[in-house]
């Protein structure tokens, strides 16, 4: 048997022959493949760089780029750089962008394309891969005097094809992506944007293309996920390259601000440019509290906004709001504010709140618990006010650098005090010349008047200044003025009290017929009986009192005597 295949090979020695050149042949297909590829790799990269060298109108670098034939061509890269079109004649523009930075900066790419293809027809590619991707977007004052010619290519994606071979992408994937927007004030930090990982979609030159991406807000931190359109790119300024879609945004941490706290997700859409956007959202924030009185209340939102990408800054217009029970919308601007550092560079100091905000159906203690170390608010009630609010940046507690001036309305006003409501509700029995009630009434019946108040009023430092407040109640209407701490709860008020009834009307009984001689000390002004009276004291200990010492006429008590 071995004989006899040993004869066979000798019998058939061309099949040797046949099989030792079909390897030779291979062996040299090979060897001339690599010497191709060899050669045609720094030609086609010349050409990838050409290509994009005159499609933005810019300097191109590109570090490495290999070519491999395995099951197709895959092929890929390193160190990709594009500057900015003001860059490619040698102009310099004075700003961030002038000093060197690339437009587009890219770590690594690779793709495979199958090598069988029709003529005429671009390689279709089903992937491309990206890693490292850095996007410097300069301000729009940098594009403005871009280099001539520039802004003649506009709607243009950048891989639109070679002009030796031309592609077909259905995907793009990238990762490491940051998105870096310069600001068109002189000094100031770009803002930055990191997105973990982006999926474009339906690739094309001179069209838009779909995205899905995952980023980390920068602040508040937070992780959002949005899904959309961008394009076509515009190589004459990118940072006005069209964009729209939606976004979810998860357990941002409002503590980042060092004003505000809670946890807030928001969802919504938006339209607009890289660079100016225009975003219709809602937010929920189940725990939002002012620090440090951590004192939490649910808020939701509705807003409309126009946002300024290069640096974060907002215009609400407006935000329809409803916190705790109470309802409430607000229009203006946060926007970050800088101040040149030690070395003479300009750097944030945080975030300058300016808002007009109008209350039409609210709770007051809401409000007040918000803005109070005490879950128990001094004063309850219906409001209504308008107001314009403003809360510099600054190392003050958001409490000391908030502003406000407004007036508001309140009916059904009620004090937490038992004390102060106490006396309320013998200041209106009196009034109305119903002493003899006194002795029947209850804490129910304090609760139960029907009370008013409104006025203007101001804070600053901590500090809440009424510089009119009128506090209505059946048989009395009081006139105040003056301060309370926001902190340290001190109250300090003075003003008038001006009742229907008399003196004598008041006391009643055999008292109030001795007294009633005395009733023409005490009328003025239309009212039976005008006194003047002051409220001091502390929040957990008011002061309540009639100045008799401050009246323009003598009285049957000594003069300067107060009655508390």
């Amino acid at each position: 048997m071995v004989k006899n295949r040993a004869s066979f090979w000798r019998r058939n020695r061309w099949l040797w022959w046949l099989g030792g050149g079909l390897l030779a042949v291979a062996a040299v297909l090979a060897a001339w493949v690599a010497v191709v590829l060899h050669r045609i790799e720094p030609y086609l990269r010349a050409q990838m760089v050409e290509e994009l060298r005159q499609h933005f109108h810019a300097r191109v670098e590109l570090d490495g780029f290999h070519v491999v034939l395995r099951n197709g061509l895959w092929a890929e890269g390193n160190g990709l750089r594009i500057w900015p079109p003001a860059e490619v004649e040698g102009v310099k523009v004075p700003g961030p962008a002038s000093t060197g930075e690339p437009l587009i900066r890219l770590a690594e790419f690779r793709f495979h394309a199958p090598l069988h293809f029709e003529k005429g027809k671009p390689f279709h590619i089903s992937v491309v891969e990206l890693n490292g991707l850095d996007i410097h977007l300069p301000p729009r004052s940098h594009f403005d005097h871009a280099a001539p010619g520039s802004a003649e290519v506009k709607n243009e994606w950048p891989w639109g094809g070679l002009s030796l071979v031309s592609f077909r992408m259905d995907t793009v994937d990238c990762t490491g992506v940051r998105l870096i927007l310069e600001s068109s004030r002189p000094g100031k930090q770009p803002q930055q944007v990191a997105i973990a990982h982006l999926r474009l979609t339906g690739v094309a030159a001179g069209g838009a293309m779909g995205f899905d991406a995952q980023l980390t807000n920068p602040l508040p931190v937070g992780t959002v996920h949005t899904t959309g359109s961008f394009g076509p790119w515009l190589v004459s300024d990118p940072g006005e390259s069209p964009v729209a879609g939606s976004y979810q945004f998860d357990h941002a941490d409002l503590s980042d601000f060092n004003e505000i706290a809670g946890i807030l997700s928001s969802d919504g859409q938006y339209t607009g440019t890289l660079r100016h956007l225009t975003v219709d959202g809602e937010t929920d924030t189940p725990d939002f509290r002012l620090q440090p009185f951590n004192n939490p209340l649910p808020l939701h939102t509705h807003f409309h906004a126009r946002v300024d990408g290069t640096n974060g800054d907002t215009w609400l217009e407006p935000v329809d709001a409803t916190l705790g029970n109470s309802h409430f919308t607000a229009q203006g601007q946060i926007v970050r504010v800088t101040a040149a550092g030690k070395d003479g560079t300009l750097v944030s100091k945080g975030h300058d709140i300016a808002l007009t905000v109008t209350v039409d159906r609210a709770r007051l203690e809401d409000f007040m618990r918000l803005a109070s170390r005490s879950a128990t608010p001094i004063l309850t009630g219906a409001v209504t006010a308008n107001s314009t609010l403003h809360i510099p940046p600054g190392a003050q507690k958001v409490v000391e650098r908030l502003r406000l001036n407004g007036r508001f309305h309140l009916d059904q006003a009620r004090f937490a005090s038992a004390a102060i409501q106490g006396k309320i509700e013998q200041l209106s029995l009196r009034g109305q010349g119903r002493p003899g009630d006194l002795k029947t009434a209850n804490t129910a019946d304090a609760a139960a008047i029907d009370s008013t108040m409104e006025g203007e009023f101001k804070m600053a430092g901590a500090v809440i200044t009424l510089s009119s407040l009128e506090y209505r109640v059946p048989g009395a209407i009081i006139d105040l003025k003056g301060a309370y701490g926001v902190e340290g709860g001190t109250l300090g008020f003075t003003g008038t009290a001006r009742l229907q009834a008399t003196v004598s009307e008041m006391v009643g009984g055999w008292k109030g017929l001795l007294l009633k001689p005395a009733d023409r000390f005490f009328k003025k002004n239309g009212a039976g009986t005008e006194v003047p009276i002051h409220i001091d004291g502390t929040r957990e200990n008011p002061q309540f009192g009639v100045d008799f010492g401050k009246m323009s006429v003598s009285s049957p008590n000594q003069p300067g005597e107060k009655q508390r």
